[in-house]
C-alpha cells in the first residue's frame, strides 16, 4: 500500500488526540469543576472535533506528505509546534471564558492540556517512526539513492552512511564528474557519467541524491541542480558546500553522517494553503468591482480595431505546465506570421487603445481569471512562452527553477523593468524573479541591484501600489551575488 505509513500514523494521531482530550477533560471536571467525571454532550464533541482539529493542522505542517522521509528530531518539532499552538488556540476558544476562582486553574487546565497532547502524541509518533525505519530496513524498501561523485570523497561518504544502523538508502550506483573518478567501482554500480544525468534519474527511479563533489568541483553544482529541477528529488549535500548555497535549506542528521537538504518546496504547505486562499478571495474581489471597468475596455478593445476583446496565449506555469494566458487584445489580428516576437515601444502592432492599456497595465486586469483557474498567483515571476524559455535557460540554466512557484500577474521583475524586447532584458528581468526561489543561485549581471531594491524584492508580497512610489529607487550599489526569495 503506496500511503501506509501516511495512513498509520493520521490514525495513531486521531487516537492520541482523543486520549488526550479525555485526559483533559477528566482534569478539569474533577480537579477544577470538582465533579465526579460523567460523559456528556460536551465531552463527545471535543472528543470529536478537537482531533479532527489537529489532523487539519498537521497535514497542513505536510506530516503526512512523505512520512518514510521523518526522523525522530523533525517529528519531535513538529509535535511541539502543533501541541503548543492547538493548545493556545484551544485555550481561548474554550477555557478563557471559564468561572473560576484562581488564575492557577487557568495554568492547570492549559498545563494538562498541552502536556498530555504533546506526551500522548509524540512518544507513540517516535515508536512508529522507529519500527517504519526497522521495516524499511528489513524489507529492502529504503530510498533509490544514487551518488554523484566517484573520489575517495564518495568512498568515505558511502562507508559512513552504510555504517549507520538507522541507514534507509539503498544505493542504486554513482556517476562521475572527472572521468578518472571510479574509486566506488567496489561498492555500487557505475551508472554513467554527470551529462547522462537526467536519463540516469528517469531510468532508475532515483528518490534521492547526495552529493559527493571535491571542492574542485563545486562550481559544477548550480548547474547540476538546475539540471534536475524538473525531478522531485531529495538532494543532499556536505556542509562544506554550504559557503556556495544558502537560504531555505535544513540540516539533517539521519545517517549520523551530517547532511544539508536542500528544500525543494519554495514555503511550507500551510503557507502554500494560506497563500492560494488569499489569491483566490482577492482575485474574486477584483473580479467582481472590475466588472464596470471590464465592460469599458471590451468594448475600447473592440472600437479599436477587428478582432476578439480576449487574447489567449499557451504561457508555462507551475512544474512546466502549459496553460492559456489571459489577457485584452493590445495588438493587431495575426500580428505574429512568423513566429514568436517579442513587443517594442514603437512597435506598429500595437492598437492605439492598446499602447494604453499595455502602459497602465489593463490588459493584465482579465488574469485574476488564471489565478481563481489555479493557472496563475497575485504575485510571482511572469509565465513565459516555450520558445523564449529554452532560449534563456541556455543561457543561464538556473533560470528553469522559476518553474518551481506559481507565475503571477505582477512581479518585481515586471515593476522593475516592464516588458521585456528581447532575450537580454527578460534575462536582466528575471534576476529579479529568482527572488521567489528560496535556494539562491548567482547571477551574472552588469547592472547591480542596490541595498533598498533587494529589501523590496524580498518583500515583493507588499501591495502593487507600492511601485507608484519605490520604482527604480536609488541607493547604496550592492553587486547581486545570489538571489532570495
Amino acid at each position: 500500500m503506496k500511503h501506509k505509513w501516511s495512513v498509520s500514523l493520521a490514525l495513531l494521531d486521531l487516537f492520541s488526540a482523543i486520549a488526550a482530550w479525555t485526559l483533559f477533560y477528566i482534569a478539569r471536571t474533577t480537579v477544577i469543576e470538582e465533579k465526579v467525571f460523567v460523559p456528556n454532550g460536551t465531552f463527545y464533541l471535543g472528543a470529536t472535533v478537537v482531533p479532527i482539529g489537529f489532523l487539519l493542522l498537521y497535514a497542513l505542517q505536510g506530516t503526512y506528505l512523505n512520512v518514510k522521509r521523518l526522523y525522530r528530531l523533525k517529528i519531535l518539532q513538529l509535535t511541539v509546534f502543533a501541541s503548543f499552538f492547538g493548545s493556545i488556540l484551544l485555550f481561548f476558544l474554550l477555557l478563557l471564558d471559564d468561572d473560576v476562582s484562581s488564575y492557577r486553574s487557568y495554568y492547570f487546565s492549559f498545563s494538562i492540556l498541552l502536556l498530555s497532547h504533546l506526551t500522548l502524541t509524540v512518544l507513540p509518533r517516535l515508536g512508529l517512526v522507529t519500527w517504519m525505519i526497522q521495516q524499511l530496513r528489513r524489507e529492502n524498501q529504503g530510498f533509490k539513492t544514487l551518488i554523484i561523485g566517484g573520489s575517495e570523497r564518495a568512498v568515505m561518504l558511502y562507508n559512513e552512511v552504510v555504517a549507520q544502523k538507522n541507514n534507509v538508502s539503498t544505493f542504486i550506483g554513482y556517476v562521475n564528474i572527472n572521468g578518472s573518478d571510479r574509486m566506488l567501482d567496489a561498492q555500487v554500480p557505475y551508472l554513467g557519467h554527470v551529462r547522462d544525468l537526467n536519463e540516469i534519474l528517469a531510468n532508475h527511479e532515483v528518490e534521492e541524491i547526495i552529493m559527493a563533489i571535491e571542492p574542485s568541483d563545486h562550481d559544477r553544482l548550480q548547474k547540476i541542480l538546475a539540471r534536475i529541477h524538473n525531478f522531485k528529488i531529495v538532494v543532499k549535500v556536505l556542509p562544506d558546500m554550504y559557503e556556495l548555497l544558502s537560504g531555505k535549506l535544513k540540516m539533517t542528521n539521519i545517517y549520523g553522517t551530517l547532511f544539508i537538504e536542500l528544500n525543494r518546496d519554495v514555503m511550507p504547505l500551510w503557507q502554500q494553503a494560506m497563500k492560494r486562499f488569499l489569491d483566490i478571495t482577492l482575485s474574486l474581489v477584483a473580479l467582481i468591482v472590475l466588472t464596470p471597468l471590464y465592460l469599458l475596455c471590451a468594448i475600447l478593445v473592440k472600437l479599436s480595431s477587428p478582432g476578439p476583446v480576449l487574447f489567449l496565449q499557451e504561457r508555462i506555469g507551475l512544474n512546466n505546465e502549459p496553460f492559456q494566458i489571459i489577457k485584452f487584445r493590445t495588438m493587431y489580428v495575426n500580428s505574429e506570421p512568423n513566429g514568436p516576437q517579442l513587443s517594442s515601444t514603437n512597435d506598429a502592432r500595437i492598437t492605439p487603445i492598446g499602447r494604453f492599456m499595455r502602459k497602465t497595465r489593463l490588459d493584465e486586469f482579465p488574469q485574476f481569471a488564471n489565478v481563481i483557474l489555479g493557472h496563475m498567483s497575485l504575485v510571482g515571476p511572469r509565465p513565459e512562452r516555450q520558445f523564449y524559455i529554452d532560449q534563456i535557460v541556455q543561457q543561464e540554466p538556473q533560470y528553469a527553477l522559476l518553474n518551481r512557484v506559481r507565475p503571477g500577474i505582477t512581479s518585481w521583475g515586471q515593476v522593475k523593468y516592464g516588458y521585456a524586447e528581447n532575450v537580454e532584458q527578460m534575462l536582466d528581468r528575471m534576476k529579479f524573479d529568482l527572488l521567489y526561489i528560496p535556494i539562491q543561485f548567482a547571477v551574472s549581471t552588469n547592472q547591480p541591484l542596490s541595498v533598498t531594491e533587494v529589501v523590496l524584492g524580498i518583500r515583493v508580497l507588499l501591495p502593487l501600489s507600492i511601485r507608484v512610489f519605490l520604482c527604480r529607487p536609488k541607493g547604496q550599489v550592492l553587486k547581486l551575488e545570489c538571489a532570495s526569495r
